[in-house]
């Protein structure tokens, strides 16, 4: 499964690039980077598979439905921000979100290919041969790039987001699960910081800059709800010790993107006004998705779906 070129040239690939992180890796591992696998988090979509056809590794379907939701959220951000190649404002940001865009497909692959083995269903009949009630991504995740400032704005919101429950699935008592959060936690903590960086430069930029830093938050907030709603599945896994209940996550995603907010000299009520801004109904999960995946979907599974034949 690999990211497809888009025909769109509105606003809003790999080399064996990696992009070093000081610092950077939740285990201490400062060698860690947006594409570099390193010695203990080597855990590949075909090392899954290989385990799916041993029948050493077979999800419930509990933790099948799981994993797709956090297949799917990482397999239309990938999409998302695959656009900006070519089209990013400096050349180090072209890498730098195809390096991300890189990261997510690959934690998609790793959930989808596992997702897939309850159903028999490969990560590609997955992720080209589905219908878009089938999917299962919150409505962030499918919000078009907007600008430069939009897209980093949802990034900063999801980097942190994901952090905060990969962190939390390392305990997970499903093993895969937590073998795939282990890898992806390494990968979120770049994004987080690239994210972070980014929403510090342009709020103490130019006016307008800072301007459209805070337009972006104020589109995108209406979906932050959705993210941390539990529900019947979530609740039943975090019973199981498999999952987490997303609302648990609330607390320390507020507390820390509150910070870097209040660095960035943005007041979330007097600035922003997040605490007034109306949120979305949501529905993602249950397959009621927001108007843009259908045109998103269209242009992934395209090709798939004319050589249904072909290796990707």
């Amino acid at each position: 499964m690999t990211s497809e070129h888009t025909t769109d040239f509105a606003i809003e690939g790999h080399g064996d690039i990696s992009v070093g992180v000081s610092g950077a890796g939740a285990s201490g591992d400062g060698s860690a980077s947006a594409t570099r696998i390193t010695p203990g988090n080597a855990l590949r979509p075909e090392d899954i598979a290989l385990e799916v056809r041993r029948g050493t590794a077979k999800p419930s379907g509990d933790v099948a439905e799981y994993a797709l939701r956090l297949g799917d959220d990482a397999l239309i951000l990938a999409q998302r921000l695959g656009h900006w190649i070519s089209r990013a404002p400096e050349l180090e940001e072209d890498i730098a979100l195809g390096n991300i865009a890189l990261d997510q497909l690959g934690h998609a692959r790793s959930f989808l290919t596992y997702a897939g083995a309850h159903w028999d269903k490969s990560e590609d009949d997955l992720a080209y041969f589905r219908r878009e009630p089938e999917f299962r991504s919150a409505h962030l995740f499918e919000q078009p790039n907007g600008d430069f400032a939009v897209t980093i704005a949802r990034q900063f919101i999801v980097s942190y987001y994901q952090f905060e429950l990969y962190k939390r699935l390392l305990d997970s008592t499903d093993a895969t699960i937590a073998a795939i959060s282990a890898k992806a936690l390494k990968e979120v903590d770049y994004h987080r910081d690239h994210s972070a960086q980014w929403v510090l430069r342009l709020a103490g930029g130019t006016e307008e800059s800072r301007r459209r830093i805070i337009r972006g938050f104020k589109l995108l907030w209406p979906y932050v709800e959705e993210l941390f709603e539990d529900d019947e599945l979530t609740a039943r896994l975090a019973e199981a010790g498999a999952g987490v209940q997303p609302s648990t996550l609330r607390e320390d995603f507020d507390r820390l993107t509150g910070e870097v907010l209040a660095e960035a000299g943005l007041d979330a009520v007097n600035d922003l006004g997040l605490d007034r801004i109306p949120q979305s109904l949501g529905g993602g999960r249950r397959g009621k998705h927001s108007e843009h995946l259908g045109y998103l979907l269209a242009e992934m599974q395209v090709l798939a779906r004319e050589h249904p034949g072909a290796s990707w």
